[in-house]
């Protein structure tokens, strides 16, 4: 399963690439607006960081807008993948994109229906928001599950993107679900480094070592 980070900071972006384990970037104005800075020009900063897709939102809601920001924002960069959101509008905007070679990640999905209509369109990547799902109560893991299970069954092509990861515990259990992709806070990415018995042992070997000195 691959991993993107989901934000626009520079920083966390160069340390994860620097660590090696990540594959992408999902961001969207919001969290470059937590940033501060231009869109565009934050956007190709990303895509000099890491070598993979870089999703961009766009913000408008209409067919016609959707589509001109989003060659807009495609022209910055082959890896630039354009967030549309799931609404009527979004998946025309997605299948007049595609004819055009441009890629596209429907975001805002909470349904199986929703992400099945997105893949029809024509998304290369769908991004159901599971941690969402489970703040009101529902199970977002058995969302990415039941979509896994229908795309593989049907050879669907569009990359699910297990999104609005809140721990690492939903890490493993979309990796087990069969998610392509899960792309998580800088936060996040931090504590699947942790575990007690890793501290544990390393201050053993240190504390032994200095005994042998």
């Amino acid at each position: 399963m691959k991993l993107f980070l989901d934000t626009a900071n520079l920083q966390e972006i160069q340390q994860a690439a620097a660590w090696g384990v990540i594959d992408g970037v999902t961001t969207n104005p919001t969290l470059v607006a937590k940033e501060g800075g231009d869109f565009p020009s934050r956007l190709a900063q990303i895509c000099e960081l890491v070598k993979g897709p870089v999703s961009a939102e766009v913000l408008a809601t209409d067919t016609k807008g959707m589509i001109a920001e989003a060659k807009e924002l495609a022209a910055i960069s082959p890896q630039i993948v354009i967030k549309i959101p799931m609404t009527a509008d979004g998946l025309q905007a997605v299948a007049a994109l595609k004819e055009e070679g441009i890629r596209c990640n429907v975001t805002l999905i909470f349904s199986f229906n929703q992400a099945l209509l997105a893949a029809k369109a024509g998304a290369a990547y769908i991004s159901p928001f599971l941690g969402r799902l489970d703040d009101l109560g529902h199970d977002g893991v058995q969302l990415v599950q039941d979509i896994c299970h229908v795309f593989q069954h049907y050879n669907f092509t569009t990359k699910i993107i297990a999104a609005s990861i809140r721990h690492p515990l939903h890490v493993l259990q979309v990796a087990q679900a069969g998610a392509h992709i899960a792309t998580l806070p800088f936060s996040v990415l931090e504590k699947m480094f942790k575990h007690p018995l890793t501290d544990q042992g390393l201050e053993r070997f240190l504390a032994d070592w200095q005994k042998m000195k």
